[in-house]
């Protein structure tokens, strides 16, 4: 049995994938901040699946939360075949308005977290010539608004670049761009999504399972819904500085209240 590891995996896209990979016989080990949820999710899938699920507390907002992490992926005894990079939050505000600390711990989550752990676990992937790692963005990485699409911006630079630099070593780097998914993630950032159109949701579990196929495909960059594709294609019609003025007033109208 191969093993997955999933940070940000007890709500939302993360929850998503353990249910998935669990329920396709892949061992966990789940991360995240809070230790009862990471327990209670370990037992659910063990006992729904019969896989190892283990849990590891870990703040990637801090040094050593991300060192923790870092070093169960360097663990050539026990390695982890696929790293789900999940774990992230948004700011409410506009730039200027959110402070420099939040900022800075986005960043930190967003950006040096994905680095640093998609650079143990490809490591000790290449080693052993097979691993997968799957980054996620999102689409707000492809037009120019906030500081969280310039983070989702890197991961998706970061993720495309890597891949290339890593083909014919049995390493696939992926990164995944959803669009709006009803999770905690809005309401942790305290954002209101009463005015974002019923079109525009995504289910989480229909989301992971086309990603997965887009990994096992060899894709750098999963755009998972016909939708959302067809979105950020016309995006690439229009001038950069007409998009900035559409996503400004977009944001404004389906963004946070």
């Amino acid at each position: 049995m191969t093993t997955a590891l999933i940070t940000g995996s007890t709500a939302g896209i993360g929850a998503a994938f353990a249910r998935r990979l669990a329920a396709d016989g892949h061992n966990l080990v789940l991360v995240a901040r809070d230790t009862k949820r990471l327990r209670e999710q370990a037992t659910e899938l063990h006992d729904r699946h019969g896989i190892e699920a283990e849990v590891l507390t870990a703040d990637l907002a801090e040094d050593k939360g991300i060192e923790s992490v870092a070093d169960r992926l360097g663990d050539r005894k026990n390695p982890v075949d696929l790293l789900i990079n999940n774990a992230g939050f948004g700011n409410k505000g506009r730039y200027l308005d959110v402070s420099m600390a939040d900022e800075l711990r986005m960043l930190k989550v967003h950006c040096e977290a994905v680095l640093r752990l998609t650079s143990a676990a490809t490591e000790a992937m290449r080693e052993r010539g097979r691993g997968g790692v799957v980054n996620v963005a999102s689409v707000a990485a492809f037009v120019p608004r906030g500081t969280y699409g310039a983070s989702k911006a890197w991961v998706v630079q970061f993720s495309q670049g890597a891949a290339r630099d890593l083909a014919g070593s049995g390493v696939r780097l992926m990164a995944l761009c959803p669009g709006f998914v009803r999770t905690e993630f809005h309401e942790r950032a305290g954002m209101g999504t009463d005015n974002i159109p019923s079109w525009m949701w995504l289910d989480a579990d229909k989301l992971v399972a086309a990603a997965l196929h887009d990994l096992a495909r060899g894709k750098t960059l999963s755009i998972p819904d016909p939708r959302y594709k067809a979105l950020m294609g016309a995006a690439k019609l229009v001038p950069r500085g007409v998009l900035g003025a559409v996503s400004s007033r977009t944001g404004r109208k389906y963004g946070p209240q």
